[in-house]
C-alpha cells in the first residue's frame, strides 16, 4: 500500500464536551489544497473512535454555500438551548 505524506498547510481543533474536531488542510501530492475533518470522541479507557471526511477543492465552495444555507436555517427556525452547547 502507498504512504501519502500530504503536506499540512494549516490545522485547529474544537472541543465540544466528550468529542474533539480536527480541522487540517493539506496539499494533496499533485499540490492540491483540501479540507479533512474529523470528529474524534473517546471509545473506552485506550481508545478512540474516529470518522472522517476530506473535502477537495473542486468541491469547495458548493460544501461551503450548503454549509452556510444549513446554518442559517439552524439558527432561525432551530434555536439552541445556550446552556448545553458547551457541555463538559
Amino acid at each position: 500500500m502507498e504512504k501519502h505524506n500530504n503536506e499540512l498547510i494549516y490545522e485547529n481543533r474544537v472541543k465540544a464536551g466528550k468529542r474533539t474536531y480536527f480541522f487540517d488542510v493539506k496539499k494533496t501530492n499533485k499540490g492540491f489544497p483540501y479540507l479533512e475533518i474529523t470528529e474524534s470522541r473517546k471509545r473506552d479507557e485506550n481508545n478512540f473512535l474516529r470518522t472522517n471526511i476530506m473535502l477537495f477543492h473542486e468541491d469547495m465552495e458548493n460544501f461551503k454555500n450548503e454549509l452556510n444555507d444549513v446554518f442559517e436555517k439552524f439558527f432561525k427556525d432551530l434555536p439552541v438551548q445556550r446552556d448545553d452547547v458547551n457541555e463538559k
